[in-house]
């Protein structure tokens, strides 16, 4: 993930025009967006400490000249958040768990929700647990562990964009959460190794990475064409396992009386009767 800090700062610059700062543009330019000195100009520090802040090669950098970078280059909360994170990378000796784990207590938790499908999901992605009805709508039992990951089975499982109506949308979700994985990792070796095997067999991965673009899904709709149940429409939700920052609990939550709800019930006698 070498250079992640300088790629960030050069896509987030290319989407605004000098105009929209108040800044004249002369002439033709050989990149769009603004240059590295009307950044500095803007952010109120020197074009040398800019450039080496992109280069990845400056000091620790405050937060008050992030936060004015930020501001110059109109950053929503997640890219701000995402820009502080990529400009102190961890310590290299700081890493992940190997194999995450997730408590007994919160595999009851997921059994214990019986009409709504959920799961856990760890870090790269990785879905570590889930309930009946969440194997029910997303056949997690059936799958390998290695495919067990929701970009890999988004964007190689070939299978995914009949079952996502908005594939296109859930593939680009799916690479912004990522990249924030990403930048808090950056030595991750298994999460490179994810990304360069996506980034290999999967020209649309490759530009979506490409892209930059950060994003945590905490909620949201998702829509999946189930081939037993129909066209389901799962709002959803995400709850931190305490005291496991990386696991999240993903809740489907189908409005009550909705033909969602009532196609989850039908599903959820089916998977008992194992059909």
């Amino acid at each position: 993930m070498d250079g992640e800090i300088g790629d960030f700062l050069r896509s987030r610059r290319a989407r605004i025009q000098p105009a929209e700062v108040g800044l004249p543009s002369y002439g033709r330019r050989r990149v769009p967006g603004l240059r590295r000195e009307e950044v500095a100009q803007l952010a109120g520090v020197s074009v040398d400490y800019y450039i080496r802040l992109e280069q990845g090669r400056g000091p620790t950098v405050s937060d008050a000249v992030l936060d004015a970078i930020a501001r110059v280059l109109r950053l929503d909360d997640t890219e701000h958040a995402y820009l502080r994170t990529v400009a102190r990378p961890r310590r290299k000796h700081e890493r992940r768990p190997a194999a995450p784990r997730v408590r007994p207590g919160v595999q009851l938790l997921l059994d214990s929700m019986d009409r709504t499908p959920a799961f856990v999901l760890g870090p790269r992605m990785d879905v570590l647990a889930w309930n009946a009805l969440g194997d029910a709508v997303s056949g997690y039992r059936r799958k390998a562990p290695a495919d067990r990951n929701i970009p890999r089975h988004v964007f190689l499982d070939p299978e995914a964009r009949a079952l996502y109506p908005e594939w296109h949308a859930v593939a680009a979700q799916t690479v912004a959460h990522l990249r924030i994985d990403a930048g808090h990792h950056p030595d991750d070796r298994e999460l490179c190794a994810l990304v360069g095997e996506l980034s290999v067999k999967s020209e649309d991965f490759r530009r979506l990475w490409a892209d930059h673009e950060v994003k945590a899904c905490m909620h949201g709709v998702k829509r999946i064409a189930h081939p037993v149940a129909g066209l389901l429409t799962l709002p959803y939700e995400t709850l931190t396992v305490p005291v496991e920052p990386e696991q999240t609990i993903v809740v489907y939550t189908p409005e009550p009386g909705s033909e969602t709800e009532e196609r989850l019930r039908l599903l959820a006698s089916w998977a008992t009767a194992g059909v």
